[in-house]
C-alpha cells in the first residue's frame, strides 16, 4: 500500500442510476437520496456532491435507458475499505439494487472511486477504481468536486485524464 498525503483524508464515490427507483422516483431523486445516506456513514461526513449529468450507458445492453451520474467528495478516515463497500452495497440494496448479470440497468450503483491516495490491486475493493479512469461519466463530474486530483496509481492528473478521453461523448449536465 502506499499513501501521499494529498489526498490523503478524501474519499470519492460516484454515484449512478437509470431505472426509477422502488417508489417510482426519478433516478436523479435516487442519487440524491443515496448522497444523503454517504453523509451519514461512520467517520466520513460529505463535503461536495457534483451536478448531475445524464450520460450514455457504457458496456450496458442494447436499448439501455440513460443515466444519471455524479460523484460525491467524503473526508475523514477510512480504516477499512472493504468495510466502506460493505456500507456502499447496503446503500444500493435498500434503493432496490438488483444484480441478474454484469452491466444490467439498475435503480442505483455505487462505485468506490479512491480512499485518499491509497493503491491496492487486492483484495476488494481494488483502488482506485480500476475503470474510473477510462469513463467520462466519472471525470467531468470528479472535475466538479476534486479539480486537483491525481489518479494516485498513475500520477497522471484529472486534466490529462479527461485530455485522453476528449473525443468519448461528454455527459450533459442536467440543469437544476
Amino acid at each position: 500500500m502506499t499513501r501521499i498525503r494529498k489526498h490523503e483524508n478524501v474519499t470519492l464515490i460516484a454515484l449512478g442510476a437509470n431505472l426509477s427507483g422502488l417508489r417510482n422516483e426519478a433516478p436523479i431523486e435516487t442519487c440524491r437520496a443515496a448522497a444523503a445516506a454517504l453523509d451519514r456513514l461512520p467517520g466520513l461526513r460529505l463535503r461536495a456532491v457534483s451536478r448531475w449529468y445524464r450520460t450514455l450507458p457504457v458496456e450496458s445492453p442494447p436499448g439501455a435507458p440513460l443515466f444519471v451520474n455524479g460523484v460525491a467528495r467524503l473526508e475523514g478516515e477510512v480504516p477499512d475499505p472493504a468495510a466502506l463497500l460493505a456500507a456502499l452495497h447496503a446503500i444500493e440494496a435498500a434503493a432496490g439494487r438488483e444484480r441478474p448479470f454484469p452491466n444490467a440497468p439498475r435503480r442505483l450503483d455505487l462505485d468506490l472511486i479512491a480512499v485518499g491516495d491509497l493503491v491496492r490491486a487486492a483484495p476488494d475493493p481494488i483502488l482506485p477504481h480500476p475503470k474510473a479512469h477510462l469513463r467520462r461519466f466519472v471525470l467531468d463530474p470528479l472535475a466538479d468536486v476534486a479539480p486537483d486530483w491525481v489518479h494516485p496509481a498513475l500520477g497522471r492528473s484529472l486534466a490529462e485524464l479527461r485530455a485522453a478521453l476528449a473525443g468519448d461523448p461528454a455527459p450533459e449536465p442536467i440543469p437544476d
